[in-house]
């Protein structure tokens, strides 16, 4: 069937016409879902803010210090999601990732609708390119407009997982050793906020993530936040189970009166155990992973070097006969 259309279309429009065919259906999909995606709702926050807005003159340096999400903020409507649960899943994704400004939403879906046009622009123009010089399936030619497409509208969100999952790694590599100099400073007599701020500073170096989540914990006791809400602020934030349980710890020692000093040495010892386990876990999995490059890179070579020269002389010795 795909092959009488390909043909129907070569008749009808040329060599281009598949080509042709695939840029109207395109076109035709964008004039369908435009009417939808222009259709904005009345919102009520805006025109708030609208009649709030201070003066040309008292907004200047506001706008100065705008980021680049900022820019973004008129296409709003096309570059956010409309419900709250989806919104509030992107942007937890984005902080988990280590991206926190305001306008990460934004720029996020705007990279893949950018990327994602641009790739399939450049998609469409080798196939034009591969159909002008050659005959091209219909198969082949969808397949070079819209693969490109799909990659470049992925791209944004694979490199956010990558992120993700870089950050959280650094970070429960990084958390026995800050819970370790966060016992050392509290025993040596300073607060539990004092630690914290020392913590941050000094792993700056090895863990600059992890110093980053302890930074913005000191910054905001400092505001005047409480110090629980901050730290269950930190464990949602982070995403890692390591650190749910500790902030899990410090509450319930500051709910029921108990040492803080005795509970990060429980906890820490404990945080070292988790790591050479993990160590060990890693260690045991490392013969299975070799067995695939053992059999492929050595047992070939081996065969070839016992079983060759027996398999030449017996050659030989028939050639003989």
């Amino acid at each position: 069937m795909l092959s009488n259309l390909n043909q129907t279309l070569v008749d009808l429009l040329g060599p281009l016409g598949p080509l042709i065919a695939v840029g109207l259906l395109g076109v035709v999909l964008i004039l369908i879902a435009l009417p939808t995606m222009m259709k904005k709702e009345r919102d009520r926050f805006a025109e708030l803010k609208a009649e709030t807005k201070p003066q040309a003159g008292a907004g200047k340096t506001l706008r100065r210090a705008a980021g680049k999400g900022d820019k973004l903020e008129k296409y709003a409507h096309f570059l956010e999601p409309q419900k709250a649960d989806e919104m509030s899943a992107i942007r937890l994704k984005l902080l988990r990732a280590g991206y926190p400004d305001k306008g990460a939403v934004r720029l996020f879906h705007a990279a893949k609708m950018v990327l994602g046009i641009g790739f399939l622009v450049l998609g469409l123009i080798y196939a034009m390119i591969q159909s002008a010089t050659t005959e091209v399936s219909t198969q082949s030619m969808m397949l070079y407009t819209l693969m490109p497409g799909a990659m470049g509208y992925y791209l944004p969100q694979y490199w956010v997982n990558k992120r993700l999952e870089k950050r959280q790694t650094e970070i429960i590599q990084g958390f026995p050793d800050a819970l370790d100099m966060m016992l050392v400073c509290v025993e040596a007599g300073q607060s539990l906020d004092q630690a914290i701020i020392r913590v941050g500073r000094e792993s700056r170096a090895g863990y600059p993530a992890l110093a980053d989540e302890f930074e913005m914990v000191a910054n905001e006791v400092k505001a005047g936040k409480e110090r629980v809400t901050v730290l269950k602020d930190m464990s949602e934030r982070v995403g890692v189970p390591d650190v749910a349980s500790f902030v899990t710890t410090l509450v319930q020692s500051a709910t029921f009166g108990t040492s803080i000093a005795e509970a990060l040495r429980v906890y820490s010892a404990d945080m070292r155990d988790k790591r050479v386990m993990r160590a060990e876990e890693k260690a045991n999995m490392l013969p299975t992973k070799l067995t695939l490059g053992t059999m492929m890179f050595t047992v070939p070579p081996l065969m070839v070097i016992l079983i060759g020269p027996s398999v030449y002389g017996i050659s030989v010795m028939l050639g003989s006969m």
